[in-house]
């Protein structure tokens, strides 16, 4: 296969604006205009999750009209940095604040704990939501007294009342219409001066939830006039009396059509949560820039659907060593720069931007096998074959200040470094068949691990840097207690020299010169999957990793860079490029950048690209 091959698209991390979904709102200004909205039909709007995931990434849109989901990628890609796919829509159509939404979100708790058997736990839940009725209760003892104080004109007591807290969802076009009741009553007894103070200080700040456009203004022209009715909003005023019971009667509506809307005697659809989440994620698949001809399976809800992407095609070439290359490493979680360790005895530092190498630290007089990085990228580790690993602060001005320490010991070529998960010690592994385990600023040896039997070609720590793991030529790999120097577990299961270990989550990944790579479950110490189609039998170190947990890549020997689904097995790309071996590929999620390196002396970055189809091989 050419380096046109097949390859599935890099993750999304973009947002897409859709169409405003929002409601025709209420009147706020009118007690009887209230009502709830109804839901959005959302269900027409996602797709299910059987056509969701249908069909293949289309070619790209060059010579071609652009098709709907090509549309929607454009558009997500130039909200790159706007957020997730969903929330647009969910913060313009899902109210969430909305107390009825709360209370149908409780509803759907509810209804999945009583399907799911969790009888108890729902009777809990629904005696805690019941707690709601009793400050229901109150309220409506509060709006009995509301009343009361109304026909009785005792505002001091209405004042009281509302100042405990709302009554009704429209609590601002209430205190408008009370306060409004007040100040025709005070122009209609001609106490102006108390008229003019409402009007400043309780109207006014209320004046956007006037029912009509001219009311306000026509309540502050009453200051002046000889009556009531000399507005026109109010010319058809009927009286104190016949004002507050109006007003009582409104009143009486709002919080009778808000008890209906409360109403527990809800039909809830069968399933209805489970469906929802469907919903959402067929919906995150479909906006996502690669969908797989089998429907995904999601193992968690706690994070968006994304895709892994398999690039297909080479985005740089990285050229300046001049001699095979043993070891590459990105630098720091984004990725922009990287470090190559090279048989010219130099390591080199790149700009993964513009592919131009910005350093070059020399003092090893040996080739290189491995390098490694800190987790922020600021110190770099070489190991070589002259015994030594080195310590470089790349940064530095001066080139003689950048090898800040020299680690020795090692009785032999050191093929193995890696940095504590803490920056603070170095674990290294050689000819000399033994573990060691440094501490950078003293450079002393801390702990050494024995009990392999011939020398050790790959070392790493677990992600807690409590365990180092090493993979040697004996066919076993070692599990080492980092803190007491024992050996906790052994892999010996392998049939052939192992040179390489990698780890994702609770996977140990091995590859071993008989042509294949082995998934292990560390918890379980036993072996999962086996992948083959590269070559690795010769002297040489052909090392695999994780991509990311589902994806698998490895160098091999006939010049070819092999990816595997983690899940299936399949051989899902192959990337052609490197003249000569393969030695290995590692990879970046910040960019969805892969990095391989090989006898050629040349670096190559591949990417996903677009225009090129993807389908799995057969």
């Amino acid at each position: 296969m050419d380096d046109e091959g097949n390859s599935t698209p890099r993750p999304s991390k973009s947002k897409v604006i859709l169409p405003n979904l929002g409601h025709e709102l209420p009147n706020p200004l009118r007690f009887d205009s209230y009502a709830q909205p109804g839901p959005s039909n959302l269900s027409s709007r996602v797709p299910s999750t059987a056509s969701s995931v249908a069909g293949s990434v289309v070619n790209h849109p060059a010579r071609k009209p652009l098709t709907r989901r090509q549309q929607l990628l454009q558009r997500a890609r130039a909200h790159e940095n706007a957020g997730s796919p969903l929330s647009g829509i969910g913060s313009e159509a899902l109210q969430s604040q909305n107390p009825q939404i709360k209370e149908d979100i409780l509803r759907l708790i509810e209804q999945y704990l009583g399907e799911e058997g969790y009888l108890a736990t729902k009777l809990v839940l629904h005696d805690e939501a019941n707690l709601k009725a009793k400050e229901r209760g109150d309220r409506q003892v509060q709006g009995k007294n509301l009343k009361r104080a109304i026909m009785e004109g005792d505002w001091a007591e209405v004042d009281l009342i509302v100042s405990k807290g709302p009554l009704v969802r429209t609590q601002n076009a209430l205190l408008y219409s009370l306060y409004k009741q007040q100040f025709l009553e005070h122009i209609e007894y001609r106490e102006l001066q108390k008229a003019f103070t409402l009007l400043n200080k309780r109207l006014k700040p209320l004046e956007h939830f006037q029912p009509t456009p001219n009311e306000f203004k026509d309540l502050c022209y009453l200051l002046s006039a000889k009556s009531v009715h000399d507005a026109p909003s109010f010319k058809n005023w009927e009286g104190v009396t016949a004002a507050r019971e109006r007003l009582v009667e409104a009143f009486g509506k709002m919080v009778e059509g808000e008890r209906e809307e409360r109403e527990e005697n809800v039909f809830v659809p069968p399933n209805r949560l489970v469906t929802m989440l469907e919903q959402a994620v067929s919906y995150q698949i479909e906006l996502s820039r690669y969908r797989p001809k089998d429907v995904p399976v999601i193992h968690s809800l706690l994070q968006d659907y994304t895709p892994f992407v398999v690039p297909n095609s080479i985005a740089n070439v990285l050229e300046g060593h001049t001699a095979n290359i043993k070891a590459v490493r990105f630098m720091g979680a984004e990725g922009k720069q990287l470090v190559s360790g090279s048989s010219d005895n130099t390591v080199r530092i790149w700009d993964t931007s513009t592919s131009n190498c910005t350093t070059i630290m020399r003092g090893h007089r040996s080739r290189i096998w491995d390098v490694d990085a800190t987790t922020n990228g600021d110190r770099i580790a070489s190991a070589s074959g002259d015994r030594t690993v080195k310590v470089w602060n790349w940064q530095a001005e001066e080139e003689l200040q950048r090898c800040a320490t020299t680690l020795e010991g090692n009785l032999g070529d050191v093929y193995a470094a890696r940095w504590h998960p803490m920056g603070n010690h170095i674990a290294t592994g050689g000819y000399d068949k033994i573990v060691r385990l440094f501490d950078v600023e003293s450079g002393t040896i801390l702990k050494t691990f024995t009990g392999h039997s011939l020398s050790i070609s790959s070392v790493m720590f677990n992600p807690l840097g409590n365990l180092i793991v090493s993979g040697s030529k004996d066919s076993n790999v070692r599990f080492w207690d980092s803190v007491s120097g024992l050996c906790i577990r052994t892999l010996n299961a392998q049939l052939g020299e192992v040179t390489s270990v990698d780890m994702s989550d609770s996977y140990l990944l091995t590859n071993s010169r008989d042509n294949s790579v082995r998934l292990w479950d560390v918890r379980m110490l036993r072996p999962l999957r086996r992948f083959k189609a590269h070559s690795n039998t010769s002297q040489n170190f052909i090392r695999a990793s994780f991509a990311h947990s589902s994806l698998l890549v490895s160098g091999s020997e006939d010049g070819v860079l092999y990816m595997w689904d983690r899940e299936s097995s399949e051989v899902l790309q192959t990337l052609e490029g490197h003249d000569g071996i393969v030695y290995g590929a590692v990879w970046n999620d910040k960019q969805s950048l892969l990095a391989s390196y090989g006898s050629d002396a040349k670096i190559r970055t591949w990417e996903f690209d677009e225009r090129k189809d993807f389908e799995f091989e057969d």
